[in-house]
């Protein structure tokens, strides 16, 4: 599919941050073939949204209450098979770039993209083309070239609640950043106490910087 001069691409944002869609949506607002033609805050909202409004591209975030990118971006591609996603993500690591094209996404970016690279992804997945990051290109290619490594189970979220453990916090103000229940971030330590194979939440912290799961 080629794009004519008069073409304008409908977009639809999905993101839990509102100042993160402000952003976007003042990205978007720059160039005169997109344009922004609806917002959800979660997974939930975006899929009724998206069959009410069937855009032409969707920005995906990958962290959200509710439903993580990934299952999003699969629930579209099943329903609106017409709809391209582009998941928006602050991670890199091959495995979750990889679950997030299974799912169906034809990009993957990180959220540090300039305006001209996410307005040229879009473009392309307009047309049927993939666009990755460099930093998500890499790390799927290295990924399919080594063994699974320990943790990297994890998902989207777990990644996050460990990151935050890393950081010191504990679970009241996880719960408070991540606008959770402290028993939703209980449950998410005890998975990735599990996974990790270890007892404590010093273990997993060391573990996961010992292992470069979080830097």
């Amino acid at each position: 599919m080629t794009i004519s001069a008069s073409q304008v691409i409908r977009i639809m944002l999905v993101d839990d941050h509102a100042m993160v869609r402000k952003g976007l949506a003042t990205f978007l607002k720059i160039f005169d073939d997109l344009e922004l033609v609806g917002e959800a805050g979660n997974g939930t909202a975006a899929i009724q949204l998206c069959g009410e409004i069937l855009p032409d591209v969707v920005l995906m975030d990958m962290v959200m209450p509710e439903m993580d990118g990934t299952s999003v971006t699969r629930a579209i591609r099943e329903k609106f098979p017409a709809v391209q996603v582009i998941m928006l993500s602050s991670f890199k690591e091959g495995n979750l770039v990889r679950n997030a094209l299974e799912a169906g996404a034809i990009g993957y970016l990180l959220k540090d993209v300039s305006a001209d690279e996410l307005a040229g992804a879009i473009r392309a997945a307009y047309t049927g083309r993939s666009t990755l990051s460099p930093e998500a290109a890499q790390a799927l290619v290295q990924s399919t070239h080594q063994t699974p490594e320990i943790g990297f189970d994890l998902t989207e979220r777990e990644y996050e609640v460990l990151i935050l453990l890393v950081e010191g916090l504990n679970n009241t103000q996880i719960a408070g950043k991540l606008t959770v229940s402290s028993s939703t971030v209980k449950s998410h330590v005890s998975n990735i106490l599990s996974k990790l194979g270890v007892a404590s939440r010093t273990e997993a912290v060391t573990l996961a910087l010992r292992q470069g799961l979080v830097s």
